[in-house]
């Protein structure tokens, strides 16, 4: 089972992706990344992450599409997809995941794998984005145009948007106990280059459209390409939900 990735693979997404690191987007997992534990990063990219967490702990980066640095690492990747992991059971000591969840059709299914792979006791680590509490200001109506838009291209794909808002309710159904969850607030792009983002996300999309939905997603790239053109200074904060708990 493979979703669709909405951002896709252009230059534009992997270079923000790349930008992300241990210290700014796994500051709540580093705790549990103990000496000599075996740490899987899922949905890894091309590891920016977690590939420096620590010297003492083993990572592996997991992707349906690794791409390991050019630079040499101890880190491992592997080639892997969420709903069947190439580990035997109870054998890593801690799931870090950041922004996978959104992309999944089936999270109870990636929550059931996951807790197979850790050991007793294990940790998890997520954190994912909530769309509907993100603050975007000034939102105006292209504004509010093109992310429609956008959540339909996300949902089109197998995704959910809005995944962290349910995050939580996700993990406890899957058996894991201790959840602990906090919203934070980031500045992932400015107000300009957000709209720059979502116009270039829609012109793919518009492209990929079918019958059902072209007219809408043709509606939302003018709507982008106006935000792009047009867009005053402003503020951009994406809402995540981090959460840690216990297999």
């Amino acid at each position: 089972m493979l979703e669709g990735y909405a951002p896709g693979y252009a230059q534009d997404a992997l270079s923000m992706m790349n930008t992300r690191t241990a210290s700014d987007r796994a500051a709540f997992a580093r705790p549990l990344c103990t000496p000599g534990s075996r740490v899987l990063d899922l949905g890894c990219g091309q590891g920016s992450i977690l590939s420096s967490v620590a010297p003492d702990v083993r990572v592996i980066c997991v992707d349906v599409r690794p791409s390991a640095p050019a630079s040499p690492s101890t880190t491992d990747y592997v080639a892997g997809a969420v709903y069947a992991l190439p580990f035997a059971a109870s054998s890593i000591d801690v799931v870090f995941a950041h922004s996978l969840f959104e992309h999944l059709s089936d999270p109870h299914a990636a929550l059931a794998e996951i807790r197979r792979i850790l050991r007793p006791g294990g940790r998890l680590a997520l954190a994912a984005p909530d769309w509907s509490r993100a603050k975007i200001r000034p939102r105006t109506a292209n504004v509010d145009a093109a992310l429609r838009g956008y959540y339909l291209v996300r949902r089109r794909a197998g995704g959910d948007p809005f995944a962290g808002r349910a995050i939580a309710a996700h993990v406890a159904n899957a058996g894991f106990t201790d959840i602990v969850e906090r919203a934070r607030f980031r500045e992932e792009l400015s107000y300009r280059s957000l709209a720059a983002y979502m116009e270039s996300r829609l012109a793919v999309a518009l492209s990929e459209s079918g019958a059902n939905d072209r007219d809408q997603v043709t509606s939302a790239a003018r709507s982008a390409w106006s935000w792009a053109r047009t867009a005053a200074v402003g503020d951009f904060q994406q809402c995540w939900q981090e959460l840690t708990a216990t297999c």
